[in-house]
């Protein structure tokens, strides 16, 4: 068997949006895999049989990831670009969505149906209808109706207007999708016979999501008014599709939703919390609401669980729902200690466990007795499998030559305990290991905070200890799966969680005598990424840092990122105008005057999530004092970049972080990695 190679993901293929059809005889599900001639992702629909197992490809045109079922359970609409006009007529500026309908029998894919607006969902209501949630802004209203002089006119000045940004709102901006002041969601109802549309929300109603009852007749719709600031808070509401009347159906102050849908014809299943007094991280306990005296009722009163999958990999693309109804019972993907799993919640608030195996459930479809997952394991990438009972049955083979070529680093487990609390951990040996020889080591530090390490394949960490190097991960105290208590880090960042990696660091170096502490090094995204720079700035033991997407201000991070101004007094405990030396004290570009790690930072032009300043911040400070550092900035990417970047983009930010260690820690200089 090979060493990993670095470039080893653009060969694989990911998986997400597995869905069955209404009858379950079919499931459908998009395959993505990396095209480095054209520095993107080709994306194509395949259909699995329910019975055989037998899958096969649908779409070939590599653009094809949204799609949803129609009712006659044969055929599949999904989202293209296909028409060269169409082409020219979206790089002009106009804002619509093409939708296309394919048969799983055979046949080529038909233009179905447009609309004049960007569409998130879609659901059948019956044959000529359809509800739609779709972007709105009031500044930019559609085109439909005008004619071609007309048109043109308004497209001339949409064009001339790309030269401006005109801020009304915050967030103004939002992480891979750009600036997006005033654009709100609305619900629109679309008739195919007529080609016709009718906003069924008003302009200052931004909606998360809607589902539809099982008689199609009406609608349970997440929204939130949204005027000159997006609150966090949101509603229930009920939509008559006759009607067209809205109605409140929960009427919860402070309380925010996650998820709601049609348990039966006289109640609703919903998630959510008032965020007492976990705040933005409290876990959602699960809810019904009575159709018929809107009375909402708290149905898994003991319930701690993190719901959904919030186990770490850079092997993923695309997206997967973790929450869906079906038969009057709810089934959701939950994070436990280091591994998610697929539950179902009945009516009376029991919750049954379906799956055990260790790794992760990325995706799943129910229907009629039968149950599919997406499944990463500590040993494969994501493959379909079918539940039989106990055993989860492989059905496809997109990723067995990796397992089958590839030498795959067991994770060893090592937890400690810090002050009473449990630490879990991992240790990644070197390939080809000799305990006779001494080894450099490298830290990685998750985001998040809420997230976890598991034991599943992560690829830039396999392709180091191929390198050469021991990697030791950890899930310390702010991550999640271990419930609201542990994940709890609020006002105490850099502190406790800072001792949390310290002490796990020092518990490997007493297992793993064959790691040379004077050859360690960091590294960490985005909140692993604020780590980064805060242990530099209180430790010199780590001899070289990668700090990615990362915070280094709270002071600059509240008012300007997408998520600052909620974020930051919720999880440090104070705001610019209230406390700010608090903010200041927990901002690790404080302390830079302190470093002397080498640091390497890597950062994405468009991330508004911890955008470009954090790392310029630091660098600069790092420089001024006179330790050496570098930043790299990728244009055109955003805070995904280790996860769903250009595969180009991945390539070179794997090559910089693995070339700033062998030269710290190996004492080598490579441009490039094998």
């Amino acid at each position: 068997m090979e060493r990993i190679k670095l470039d080893d993901f653009t060969r694989f293929h990911f998986i997400s949006g597995l869905e069955f059809n209404n009858n379950g005889s079919h499931a459908c599900f998009a395959v993505h895999k990396a095209n480095l001639d054209q520095n993107e992702y080709d994306s194509n629909l395949w259909v699995c049989e329910a019975d055989s197992g037998k899958y096969f490809q649908l779409t070939a045109l590599n653009k094809e990831r949204a799609f949803t079922w129609l009712n006659d359970n044969e055929h599949i609409v999904f989202v293209g670009l296909r028409d060269p006009k169409d082409k020219e007529r979206r790089e002009s500026g106009e804002e619509f969505t093409v939708f296309y309908k394919i048969c799983i029998h055979g046949g080529e894919a038909v233009k179905f149906f447009e609309v004049p607006f960007s569409v998130s969902q879609i659901e059948q209501i019956d044959d000529e209808n359809f509800l739609l949630v779709a972007a709105y802004n009031p500044a930019r209203p559609p085109l439909a109706g005008l004619d071609d002089v007309e048109r043109a006119k308004a497209l001339k000045q949409r064009k001339e207007e790309r030269d401006y940004e005109v801020l009304e709102t915050i967030p103004y901006w939002s992480n891979g999708r750009g600036f997006t002041s005033g654009t709100r969601n609305r619900l629109y109802l679309y008739n195919l016979k007529e080609n016709s549309w009718q906003p069924m929300t008003g302009e200052e109603l931004d909606v998360s999501s809607a589902a539809l009852d099982p008689s199609r007749a009406r609608a349970v719709v997440i929204a939130a008014p949204y005027k000159s600031k997006r609150e966090l808070e949101n509603r229930l509401y009920l939509l008559d599709l006759e009607s067209g009347s809205l109605s409140l159906l929960a009427n919860q102050d402070h309380f925010r939703y996650y998820f709601a849908d049609f348990l039966d014809d006289k109640q609703i299943i919903c998630a959510g919390t008032d965020g007492v007094p976990y705040g933005l991280n409290h876990n959602p306990l699960f809810y019904t609401v009575d159709l018929a005296s809107k009375e909402q009722r708290l149905l898994t009163p003991g319930l701690d669980l993190s719901i959904g999958n919030s186990v770490g990999s850079d092997c993923r693309f695309g997206h997967s729902k973790s929450l869906k109804v079906f038969g009057e019972a709810l089934y959701f993907i939950s994070t436990e200690g280091a591994h998610s799993y697929l539950n179902r919640l009945d009516a009376n608030g029991r919750i049954t466990k379906l799956t055990s195996s260790p790794g992760s459930v990325d995706g799943f479809a129910v229907r009629n007795g039968t149950m599919l997952l997406v499944r990463l394991s500590p040993d494969r990438l994501q493959e379909v499998y079918r539940l039989e009972q106990d055993r989860e049955v492989q059905i496809t083979h997109f990723n067995d030559w990796f397992a089958n070529e590839r030498r795959v680093v067991k994770p060893d487990p090592v937890t400690y305990t810090n002050g009473g609390v449990e630490i879990d951990g991992w240790v990644l040996k070197p390939v080809d290991w000799d305990p006779r020889q001494k080894y450099p080591a490298i830290l990685n530090i998750h985001g998040g905070p809420k997230t976890v390490y598991g034991e599943v394949y992560f690829h830039e960490m396999q392709y180091w200890a191929n390198q050469g190097y021991f990697v030791m991960f950890c899930n310390p105290r702010g991550s999640d799966g271990k419930g609201n208590d542990f994940a709890d880090i609020r006002g105490k960042y850099g502190t406790i969680d800072y001792d949390d990696l310290m002490g796990f660091v020092d518990t490997v170096l007493a297992q793993y005598p064959s790691i040379d502490p004077e050859r360690l090094g960091v590294a960490g995204g985005s909140y692993g990424g604020f780590m980064t720079n805060w242990i530099i700035g209180h430790t010199g033991r780590f001899k070289a840092a990668v700090s990615q997407r990362s915070i280094s201000n709270w002071i600059s991070m509240a008012n300007t990122t997408d998520i600052g101004y909620y974020f930051v007094p919720d999880q440090i405990g104070a705001d610019l105008w209230e406390n700010t030396d608090k903010l200041w004290d927990a901002s690790p570009l404080k302390y830079a005057g302190r470093v002397t790690t080498p640091t390497l930072f890597i950062h994405s032009e468009e991330d508004y999530r911890c955008w470009l300043v954090e790392g310029l911040q630091m660098f600069t400070a790092l420089k001024y004092h006179g330790v050496e550092a570098r930043l790299c900035m990728f244009r055109g990417e955003n805070h995904e970049l280790s996860r769903s970047g250009k595969p180009k983009h991945r390539i070179r930010r794997l090559q910089e972080i693995s070339s700033w260690f062998a030269r710290f820690l190996k004492g080598v200089e490579q441009s490039e990695q094998s």
